[in-house]
């Protein structure tokens, strides 16, 4: 398990950690960050706007794909090929932040939902994780989802 202080990033900040050797991207949305993920126009992009495909734990499948709507957390490797994808907002989406992948074009939404028509079959991974306090997030352990693992995704 690894504990990550986030009380370093100011709104629309992103850091990224090392958990069981996967880079793991933490960003602190803004309010129109969070509010831009519900839109129309976005959610009409996405090759799975519901999270239907198992790509994270039970408590994070909601429309910004995590245990608290201020904190994205995702496991940054795409799930074409694995690159990495970087953080950058993308002009065909709402400001809800977003990842490219640079070597074969994939773009996530700041959910980490895949586009449709997209090379990435699967949105980014979101791993077990919980709150210890409200800026420290703990990797590695799901208390709503005990039984999930990082074995229990699609694909990474």
């Amino acid at each position: 398990m690894v504990d990550v202080d986030v009380s370093d990033l100011a709104p629309g900040g992103q850091k990224t950690v090392l958990w069981q050797s996967f880079p793991v991207s933490i960003q602190r949305r803004t309010p129109a960050m969070i509010a831009a993920l519900s839109a129309p126009e976005l959610i009409a992009q996405l090759r799975d706007p519901n999270s239907s495909v198992l790509q994270q734990p039970h408590d994070a499948v909601n429309a910004h794909r995590s245990l608290n709507a201020d904190y994205g957390v995702f496991i940054t490797i795409c799930t074409h090929l694995g690159c990495i994808p970087n953080l950058r907002d993308l002009p065909n989406l709402p400001a809800s932040g977003g990842f490219f992948c640079p070597c074969h074009g994939s773009q996530f939404d700041g959910a980490g939902r895949v586009l449709r028509d997209m090379p990435a079959p699967y949105n980014l991974p979101v791993p077990p994780m919980h709150y210890l306090s409200p800026t420290v997030i703990r990797l590695g352990e799901s208390k709503a989802d005990p039984h999930f693992n990082i074995a229990s995704i699609q694909q990474i």
